[in-house]
């Protein structure tokens, strides 16, 4: 099972995005069976916050597949917009299938690298889509299927730091390791000599990739994109909040920031019984629980769940 969820955060078209993405990765039969929307939990329709008056019916929390990957997302309202600080590697084995999801994708998009030959790839592209999430194609002759992989890259104040994130990373998360690292050489200004020009690693199982680059951009992680990780008790809750938070006043609804601004949901597994209960009153009362705490509260959830009407 996928530990760590990338969890995407859309203004008010997140449903229609997960539809979208499902078609772009349903090229072949196989495709199909991995790509699907596998649950929606939406906004009642009698919201029980202010702030979320104008989400009524729209999708609080929308899990969903693509080619066997899990992602996330939610209508959050316009507060984040997505960045090219963290995009998606979509690795290929053939020409063709780079052809294909490059055209899929940017389908009203913005080309950020055109698809061309690179002395990195023989076949790459770096593409925004139209809904603002991006995208890295390309030909990984090595790999046996296409898969998606999250690669975080380190800008502004944060550039340079992507080698100490890794590891930082790989010593908070179970089944993690560091792999290749291929850094920049003299010669490649403004880009800082032995800073990461490419790296993957991996959490929980799973791989990621990681890069520096010290040119000028205007913009960095944000919350726009988070990562999603499911705990099985309290204490895995609290020793991951303890280890990652590094921004008190971005502590909210088991949401946190780490000390390079990277967001994580540190979530209990019973949390999802508990909001998709058919009783709107006891998901409701649930909600308004977690809309009070920082770090989540097992106990307090459960207490809320049962407590009498």
């Amino acid at each position: 099972m996928q530990k760590i969820i990338p969890c995407l955060w859309f203004d008010k078209d997140a449903e229609e995005a997960m539809n979208f993405y499902v078609s772009v990765f349903s090229k072949s039969q196989e495709e199909t069976e991995s790509s699907k929307i596998v649950s929606i939990k939406r906004y009642p329709e009698e919201v029980p916050e202010e702030f979320m008056k104008g989400m009524e019916g729209k999708v609080l929390t929308g899990l969903f597949e693509l080619a066997g990957h899990r992602f996330m997302a939610l209508d959050g309202g316009p507060i984040f917009k997505f960045t090219p600080a963290i995009s998606f590697f979509v690795r290929c084995h053939s020409k063709d299938d780079v052809d294909v999801y490059w055209s899929r994708l940017s389908d009203g998009g913005t080309v950020l690298m055109p698809l061309d030959t690179y002395p990195f790839s023989q076949k790459y592209g770096w593409i925004q889509d139209k809904y603002g999430i991006s995208w890295q194609v390309l030909l990984a002759e090595s790999a046996i299927e296409q898969n998606l992989v999250p690669s975080l890259m380190f800008v502004g104040e944060q550039a340079g730091k992507a080698e100490e994130a890794i590891n930082f990373y790989a010593e908070v998360f179970g089944d993690a390791a560091v792999g290749d690292i291929a850094r920049y050489s003299a010669n490649q200004e403004p880009e800082r000599q032995g800073t990461i020009a490419y790296a993957d690693f991996r959490l929980e199982g799973q791989p990621f990739a990681a890069m520096d680059s010290a040119r000028q951009h205007d913009f960095t992680f944000n919350e726009a994109i988070s990562f999603y990780v499911e705990c099985e008790t309290q204490e895995e809750v609290d020793t991951l909040w303890e280890k990652l938070s590094a921004v008190p006043e971005s502590e909210q609804c088991g949401w946190l920031k780490d000390k390079y601004r990277i967001s994580w949901q540190i979530i209990p597994k019973q949390l999802g019984a508990l909001m998709n209960d058919p009783d709107p009153e006891k998901s409701g009362r649930v909600m308004k629980a977690i809309l009070k705490m920082k770090k989540i509260d097992i106990a307090k959830l459960e207490e809320a769940y049962r407590q009498s009407a």
